[in-house]
């Protein structure tokens, strides 16, 4: 339990970081989902560039690694050329 004025500063900001970190990395793992789940290679392409998008957002914002991101972004191109 923070006992001074900037340590209960501190709480609330990493809260707040926390909940938009959250935000980021559901909506980037969604995005992902939609191209891996994709019935057709069309719906593939088309959720494509948003998952790409958002990987690239997340890997920006440092909530995932860059070479993370590159992974991911490896793994939905060849899923998508798959189908």
């Amino acid at each position: 339990m923070p006992n001074n004025k900037q340590a209960k500063k501190r709480v609330r900001q990493n809260e707040k970081r926390a909940a938009e970190n959250k935000v980021t990395r559901t909506s980037m793992r969604t995005a992902m989902k939609k191209v891996l789940k994709a019935e057709t290679a069309e719906e593939a392409e088309k959720a494509l560039p948003m998952a790409m998008k958002r990987i690239d957002k997340a890997a920006k914002k440092n909530i995932i690694h860059d070479n993370t991101a590159a992974r991911y972004k490896s793994r939905m191109s060849r899923t998508a050329a798959a189908k």
